[in-house]
């Protein structure tokens, strides 16, 4: 799965409509971005807009964005109640999924590079992006905001990360950071303010005081009362929710609350929450009740119902949870075919899909046949004894049926930098030895994902072997059939490794491939006898 990277300009205008929707229309024709929320405020004259990509995309989206932006307004007429400096005024790069802070810092970079040589905006790095103690939070960059920036920034302590060291009295100055999640998180008590504004000071990490800190570090929160829902609120911006999960929150203020004799009545996300907010909660509660749910989607409506997230709307996971919110560009095209449309791709007058994607999917079917006998074990009362055994059988081979999936397509793409390397230059004996190199590291990753394909399979034989001796008869010949699937997606996956290993020039790698190869092929026809003699033994008894 590819990277996730959050963006969220604010700009310097919240009144004219024209150009608010100019800027949002620049994101939306942006290949791989996609806007998730324009939010303009005419009191502050301020928007901000969402937006997520992966690295590349991100970084042409904030550029793309703020070259509009910086056309459009002219931050010499403007004003406004929110502090600014800048007719962009903040860029912050947010790691969602499968983004590292690293990975954030990077674009904050590049974008600043790119503003403040093409553009000749300065630009300023801030929270995580910033190396400079002195100026990296906001408030320390915008002191003096707009109008103190025309002598500030001449100052050496002033001058720009990137840029030019000048007042640009159209543009202002960029602060362009990297910073963690936010997720605004707000609790409800039947109660009064000032009995949920006690359990803010309990709850946040400022707490009451130097001498008194709060329970959890990056959560600041109040209480307050809201008319309209005719309850208080525990009001809270979790501000890293790895470090502190939003069900452990919620936990530890029912808890609270229930000391106070007061009620928890659910609670409610202001805004979007990463998928994997979501799934930690989830397995938080999986483990606490010794639930069994495997489907991503039965875990959100576990924490929906645990959290209460629908206590005063209805909580929609398309509308609010951000990976849900992504027009993907399909990362798995071929496991993603119709089985009548993959078929015929296959038989079609082309090399791909072949051999290699064929034996991903076979060995993914018979990982599936597998699990699917464990379900038909579990939650019966005629086995009732077996189901905490099919329990630690049934998740280990739905993993492993989940992980082989991508691998249909992985084997198609396996050779794209094995190809790309061969565009390479020619010209010098550098050159030359660059694209050999390159070569053979595209070659070895060709080959390095069908030998994955065979490790996974091979793992599954333990399990297969238990649900032969312990699963529901009646589906012995699914389990059969699974077995000979695993066995074939391992065979083929094998001669698919072979046929490239000539290619390889590292002799010890070929070496250890062949061989650990060839020990996998040996087991896989040992299992199915193996598992083909249990049954049969069973079936007599």
């Amino acid at each position: 799965m590819e990277k996730i990277i959050e963006c969220v300009p604010n700009i310097s205008e919240g009144r004219d409509n024209q150009i608010i929707n100019a800027c949002a229309d620049v994101l939306k024709n942006i290949p791989g971005v996609t806007l998730l929320d324009v939010d303009p405020g005419k009191s502050t004259n301020r928007t901000v807009f969402t937006f997520v990509g992966n690295e590349k995309s991100v970084i042409e989206g904030a550029f793309r964005f703020a070259q509009k932006a910086y056309e459009l307004i002219d931050m010499s007429k403007h004003s406004g109640e929110h502090p600014r400096m800048g007719a962009v005024d903040v860029v912050p790069f947010v790691p969602v999924a499968n983004a590292t802070m690293e990975d954030c810092i990077a674009c904050a970079k590049r974008f600043g590079e790119m503003v403040g040589m093409e553009l000749g905006v300065p630009i300023y790095l801030y929270e995580e992006a910033s190396d400079n103690p002195n100026r990296k939070m906001l408030k320390q960059i915008r002191l003096g905001e707009y109008e103190g920036l025309k002598d500030k920034i001449h100052k050496p302590e002033w001058k720009p990360d990137y840029g030019p060291q000048e007042f640009v009295p159209r543009s202002g100055a960029t602060a362009s950071g990297a910073r963690n999640f936010l997720i605004a998180y707000n609790v409800n008590i039947l109660g009064t303010k000032q009995q949920a504004h006690r359990i803010a000071l309990d709850i946040r990490e400022q707490g009451r005081g130097k001498d008194s800190p709060g329970k959890f570090k990056a959560v600041k929160g109040i209480g307050w009362y809201v008319d309209e829902y005719d309850m208080a609120q525990v009001s809270m911006n979790l501000d890293d929710y790895k470090i502190s999960p939003l069900h452990l929150v919620f936990e530890e203020i029912v808890r609270i609350a229930k000391i106070l004799n007061l009620a928890v009545c659910g609670s409610e996300l202001v805004g979007l929450i990463p998928l994997d907010a979501m799934l930690s909660a989830a397995e938080y509660y999986i483990k606490k009740e010794n639930l069994f749910i495997l489907e991503e989607r039965q875990k959100i409506k576990l924490v929906t119902e645990r959290l209460g997230l629908s206590s005063i709307t209805p909580f929609v996971p398309e509308k609010r949870i951000i990976e849900y919110m992504i027009e993907k560009v399909e990362s798995e095209p071929l496991a993603s075919l119709s089985v009548r449309d993959f078929t015929e791709l296959v038989g079609a007058r082309t090399a791909a899909p072949g051999g290699g994607s064929v034996s991903a999917l076979v060995a993914s079917l018979g990982a599936a046949l597998g699990t699917m006998m464990g379900w038909m074990t579990f939650g019966r009362k005629k086995f009732e004894e077996l189901d905490q055994n099919m329990r630690l059988l049934i998740k280990p081979m739905h993993e492993k049926m989940k992980s082989l999936i991508p691998m249909i397509d992985a084997d198609t793409d396996a050779f794209s930098d094995y190809m790309e390397a061969m565009k390479l230059p020619k010209n010098t004996n550098e050159e030359i030895e660059i694209r050999n190199l390159k070569m053979q590291e595209g070659i070895k990753k060709a080959i390095e994902v069908p030998f994955k394909v065979m490790v996974v399979a091979d793992s599954c034989w333990e399990d297969m072997i238990e649900l032969a001796k312990h699963g529901n008869l009646s589906s012995s010949s699914d389990l059969e059939v699974g077995a000979k699937c695993l066995e074939t997606g391992i065979w083929g996956a094998y001669k698919n490794v072979k046929i490239n290993l000539p290619m390889i020039d590292d002799e010890n790698f070929k070496s250890e491939k062949l061989n650990h190869g060839a020990k996998l092929l040996d087991r896989a026809k040992s299992m199915v006898g193996t598992i083909e003699e249990i049954l049969v033994e069973r079936s007599k008894s």
